[in-house]
């Protein structure tokens, strides 16, 4: 069961989205992000293919060779330990004026079965065609599940500002 479901989004509190329409689109356009958690001692950094879904971000346990088991692998390790993760997507260009990127930093959970699980496989497939095809996303595969909590983000056109950082008001 997901632990992230129970959380409150910015707009049950002020009546906004947490995640607005541009960055929605950034973010929804990226292929790739960087999953971060830790243990408390260490951290750790791994890539990830994801989606966004409202204002939970989603990425799989797939089928790529691993160094161990699904559940024994350490982000799923750390997100159980310790709930508090992030995810870095970002865009580099030799143009420097097209460089972006959007923290998204939350309460993490691992989802092993249920509606919520199915809906971010589903969302994967859709997004990811190699999940359709070349290296099909199992029914059963874990999702780790990211409520956004808090964002920053920056880009050239924010330049003399500072970086945006949206919080969620304590409940």
């Amino acid at each position: 069961m997901s632990n992230v479901k129970a959380k409150r989004w910015v707009s049950d509190h002020v009546g906004i989205a947490l995640i607005d329409a541009g960055l929605r689109r950034r973010i929804g356009r990226a292929r790739v992000g960087h999953f971060a958690t830790s243990d408390g001692r260490e951290a750790a950094l791994v890539p990830v293919c994801f989606v966004l879904l409202g204002d939970t971000v989603y990425h799989a346990i797939d089928a790529k060779p691993k160094s161990a088991a699904p559940d024994k692998l350490r982000r799923v390790r750390n997100v159980r330990a310790n709930p508090s993760a992030a995810l870095l997507v970002d865009h580099y260009d030799e143009d420097w004026g097209r460089l972006w990127y959007v923290l998204l930093r939350g309460h993490a959970g691992v989802l092993d079965h249920g509606a919520e699980q199915q809906r971010a496989i589903a969302a994967l497939k859709r997004k990811y065609v190699q999940y359709r095809t070349t290296l099909p996303l199992a029914r059963d595969a874990l999702v780790i599940a990211l409520a956004v909590r808090r964002i920053s983000h920056w880009r050239p056109s924010s330049s003399g500002r500072r970086p945006a950082d949206r919080r969620v008001p304590p409940a």
